[in-house]
Parts: C-alpha cells; structure tokens; sequence
C-alpha cells in the first residue's frame, strides 16, 4: 500500500478573542525575527489547548506537532474529547485552512464533510450541487452523468432534487452531501460528526458505503465520531488526540479502550463546567440516587436515579431542546432522549438565567457497570449550543438479596424481566 497522507509536524497556533490572526505590531515583530533567522516570539507563548484549565494568554496551540502517515485502502478513526484539535485537523487535511507549522503531503483528490451547510452553494439545486462539486473534484461532465443516479438513489432526495438546497432540512442536506462525496470517487474521503444529523438508518447506510469505498474501491477514510460503537466497527486503527497532541495510535479496539479509561479515572457525581463563552451552555450536570437528596457515584441496580441539568439561557430560544445519550464502558451506545426546552420550562418566554432539568432513569433497567452520559443543548437537531462529552461517570452496583445470580458476571447492558414457563414442572411429552 501506498502513503497517500504525510503528515510532518503540523502544528495550528491561534490568536484567541478576535477574528484576525495578528496586528501591525505583531507582524513587524515577526518580520524581525525572521529576518534575524530567530523563531516566530509569539509561538514561544502559545499555550497547549487545555480546556479545564483558565488561559490568561492570547495565543494558543489548537494542534501541536502532530505526525503521522495513512494508506491507501485504510479506514482511520479520529477522537478526542472536545477542543482536542480533530476538527482543526480535519480542516487542515481538507486544506480549508493551513498549518502554522510543519506540512502535508496529500496524494489524491480529497472530498470532505465537516459539518452541515459546507460544500454546497445555498442558492443551486440539488441537482446543480451535484455538477459543481464534481467539477471542483476535477470530473468531467460525463463521469458526473454516469454516477447522477446512484448519488440520487442513494440520497433519497429524487423528489427534491431540482430545489434549491437552501430548502433542504439538515437531514436531506446531510444525505445528499454524503452521496455527493462517496459516489463522485475522491481518494480520499474525510466525515466528521455530520452523519449524527441524519438518521439511525441512514447512518448505517453511510457506514456500509464507507467499507466499502475502503475495501472493494481501495479508497482513503478518515472517520471522526464521538460514537465509539461506530468507530470500533468501521476503522480498522485509530489516532487519539489529548489536548491538541497525538496521545495514541494503533489498534481501534486499544486506542477506544485507552480513549475511555482516561475520562473514567474520575467518577464523579457532580460536575460544574466554567465555559460560558456562550448565550446558552449547561452549568452542572450531576446524578442523584432515588429518594437521595445528595448526588453520588454509584447507584443500586434495583433503584432509579435522576440525572440532573443545570443550564443558562440568556434569552429564549424557539426550538431549543435538551438531549442526552448513556453509553457503556466500551463506547456503546444504550439509548438516547431528549425534550424542548419550552417543555421543560413553560415560563421561559421572556426570561434568562439559570434552569433545571431532570430525568429519571428505571431501576434493573441498567445492569451493573461502568457508564458515562453526553449531553447537548440543540436546535433542533441542527446547531449544537454546547456538548458535554462523558459529562458525568457512574456506575451500577449490584445490591439485595435478589442479585446473588450477578456475582460479577456479564450481564450486557440492559436487564429485563422475562417470564418463563416449564422450571420445575412436569410436562407431558408428545
């Protein structure tokens, strides 16, 4: 196999707090130095991206010295954390935009979904999208007219696709975004979190067509998920970012495994989140055993808990919901619900500040175990306002006489009560 990407100590530096990247000042400052053959003085301060930890500095590392190389054929997982640099990574590889240091070596036409609303122009058709983005990939009029219909079929959009895209809903744009990329025959295609827009059907559909770009087409994939279920069954290895640095990469099992285990080392029951860059952002986020009026770590097996959300609106927000997804130890995904906001507060019409919601989870519904929860404030499924990924860890523990059957034992995830006949019955055999 072929190295199609070459990534050699690509570093990002950004200048927090306003649009532009530097003043005269700066740039005179940078000139000297360079003239002096001495190093730019504004990287010497850049902080590492430390999202728990209060910047007083204006410059920061959103990448720093990140090296790495990918195979033709191979299908290659990206996490991290939030603000652990996988976006501005995936920008860089798109060439949307640069890196302040080192370079990349890219063999190949590159298609990208990064995030819903780019790559298409708002005011053309479907149709005429489909044209346009083949042209920028470098295809001619007749390889784009022999892959139209099967970009179409695969979309599920023939009924709109002479509309404008502008009409689209993000679930619509997402499919035919997708179909775009995988069926106009990139070397390399790059899908970040976007494919969480549409649904569960069709995320497996984008799934099944990205193995088999990689396998039978021999193409580049480069897949960004916080879904660790996805990423275990599509990518064969994976890269683990920290804090805009390349923490691991190797095997997907191993790397989720790692991915994991660093955001489980602390269980906590409550959570208090300071990021209020924002109008809207979650505050606290705690779990709160039944008939506990404190929160806590571990919750009995047959008990229900209540997972509790504190949240700031500056003003209302038409639309707003309130999410949240439970995922195992290892990445699964157990289930997910969400409510308006509108809902869950009917006074919020023309208020701001602070606010409470809470869900309560059943009892022997969860088996004993290790879980975390992500949580979102979105609209509708659209714009995510704030994300807290593995924004509280508990666990299940087993408690009461009726649990001796557990002893430690792999139960899965979800317990039921099933109800069996014939156990110490005598029964007549025909």
């Amino acid at each position: 196999m072929s190295v199609v990407i070459n990534a050699e100590n690509i570093s990002k530096l950004y200048r927090l707090g306003i649009l532009s990247s530097r003043t005269i000042a700066q740039d005179v400052n940078r000139f000297i130095a360079r003239v002096r053959g001495k190093e730019d003085p504004y990287m010497k301060v850049g902080e590492i991206n430390d999202r728990e930890k209060k910047s007083s500095g204006q410059f920061i590392w959103a990448l720093k010295d990140i090296n790495f190389k990918i195979n033709s054929g191979e299908i290659i997982g990206i996490i991290g954390n939030n603000g652990a640099g996988k976006s501005t990574l995936l920008k860089i590889l798109s060439r949307v935009t640069t890196p302040t240091t080192g370079n990349v070596r890219i063999k190949g036409r590159v298609a990208s979904l990064l995030e819903v609303g780019t790559g298409f122009h708002q005011d053309l058709s479907g149709k005429e999208n489909i044209f346009l983005n083949g042209s920028i990939l470098g295809m001619t009029k007749d390889e784009i007219k022999s892959k139209y219909d099967d970009i179409v079929e695969f979309s599920g959009v023939e009924k709109f696709i002479d509309t404008p895209v502008k009409r689209y809903s993000s679930g619509m744009y997402v499919r035919l975004a997708f179909a775009v990329a995988a069926y106009l025959e990139p070397e390399i295609l790059i899908v970040d979190e976007v494919l969480a827009v549409g649904d569960a059907e069709f995320q497996m559909k984008c799934l099944g067509k990205m193995q088999d770009v990689s396998t039978k087409e021999g193409r580049t994939v480069i897949f960004v998920s916080h879904n660790m279920g996805a990423v275990r069954s599509l990518c064969t290895s994976s890269i683990l970012l920290e804090k805009g640095m390349i923490k691991n990469t190797g095997n997907t099992d191993s790397i989720i495994s790692e991915y994991l285990k660093i955001n489980s080392e602390s269980i906590e029951a409550f959570r208090e989140f300071n990021d209020q860059n924002s109008d809207t952002y979650f505050k606290k986020i705690s779990v709160r055993p039944e008939n506990a009026n404190i929160p806590s770590s571990e919750i009995e097996v047959l008990k229900s808990f209540t997972v509790v959300f504190n949240y700031y609106m500056k003003r209302n927000i038409p639309g707003l919901s309130l999410g949240f997804s439970v995922y195992s130890k290892n990445g699964m995904k157990i289930l997910y619900d969400s409510q308006t906001i509108k809902k869950l507060t009917e006074d919020t019409e023309n208020r701001s500040g602070y606010f409470t919601a809470e869900v309560t989870i059943p009892g022997k519904f969860l088996a004993p175990g290790s879980y975390y929860i992500n949580a979102a404030l979105h609209l509708e499924n659209v714009q995510l306002l704030d994300f807290l990924e593995n924004g509280i860890s508990f666990n299940i523990i087993e408690s009461g006489s009726q649990l001796h059957k557990f002893n430690g034992k792999d139960m899965g995830v979800v317990l039921a009560d099933f109800k069996w006949k014939g156990i110490n019955e005598n029964m007549t055999i025909n």
